[in-house]
């Protein structure tokens, strides 16, 4: 996933970064815009998508651990969430998603 960004023009700027109660799957940047996304890897859609399964909660998780990494790295920005899905060869991913 963080070659589809990079192809893009983003430097990753952390992977799979944790704090107590969140992860964020990918950091990157371009410029003053900073993006959070989270990543979800299925193998079929039986349970429903992975852009279903970032809920409301989930999200509130996300903003959480977003703030904490912000806070880590004395960084500031524009800042954008972005979903990710991966399905076999099929990547999708909703910008700004929440």
């Amino acid at each position: 996933m963080a070659r589809h960004y990079e192809s893009a023009g983003y430097a990753v700027l952390d992977q799979n970064w944790q704090v107590r109660g969140g992860e964020i799957d990918l950091v990157l940047g371009r410029g003053d815009e900073i993006v959070f996304c989270e990543v979800k890897t299925r193998s079929s859609a039986r349970y429903g998508s992975g852009f279903e399964a970032v809920d409301g909660r989930k999200q509130r998780f996300l903003r959480r651990t977003a703030m904490s990494w912000l806070d880590v790295h004395d960084r500031r920005g524009n800042l954008r969430f972005d979903v990710a899905t991966v399905m076999g060869p099929t990547v999708e991913v909703i910008e700004g998603a929440f």
